[in-house]
């Protein structure tokens, strides 16, 4: 048993500690690296997209942000585009950071429309950083239909 080495035994120096273990300490490119931090907060955009009866509702979660600071366009007229930017927050030489999570930069979301869709008559309003859009939907005409006698 003292060949096999235990994540406890404090003799070598081979204490496994799950807290501070780094799995990508030895990897050729640093973690960071792999997401572009001016692409974080695109990536951070959720958006979700229902459908009722009448419209279709996307709601879009923009904690911190104005309206002022947020764009809704159509274009194309069938492709409905949310986009916006968070500034960085301004850095104080005299500021020690512990930590950054909040994300910044600039993000954009598109969706095509359904033919459905009045794109002529969208509407979006912003409350407590909720982004709401409404797109109204156009009142489906059901087909006339004729019936046909059979002659015999």
């Amino acid at each position: 048993m003292a060949m096999i080495p235990s994540f406890f035994d404090n003799r070598r120096g081979t204490i496994f500690d799950p807290f501070t273990w780094e799995p990508f300490k030895d990897f050729p490119f640093p973690p960071t690296s792999l997401v572009s931090h001016e692409n974080s907060a695109f990536a951070n955009t959720r958006i979700d997209w229902k459908e009722t009866p009448e419209a279709h509702v996307f709601q879009a979660d923009l904690p911190g942000l104005k309206k002022e600071e947020v764009k809704v366009e159509v274009e194309d007229e069938r492709v409905l585009q949310i986009s916006g930017e968070r500034n960085v927050e301004k850095e104080d030489k005299n500021d020690t950071w512990h930590r950054v999570e909040r994300s910044s930069g600039k993000f954009l979301r598109r969706f095509r429309l359904p033919e459905n869709a009045r794109v002529d008559q969208v509407k979006a309003s912003m409350e407590n950083g909720v982004l709401t859009v409404t797109v109204p939907k156009e009142e489906v005409k059901k087909p006339d239909v004729k019936a046909i006698e059979i002659s015999g």
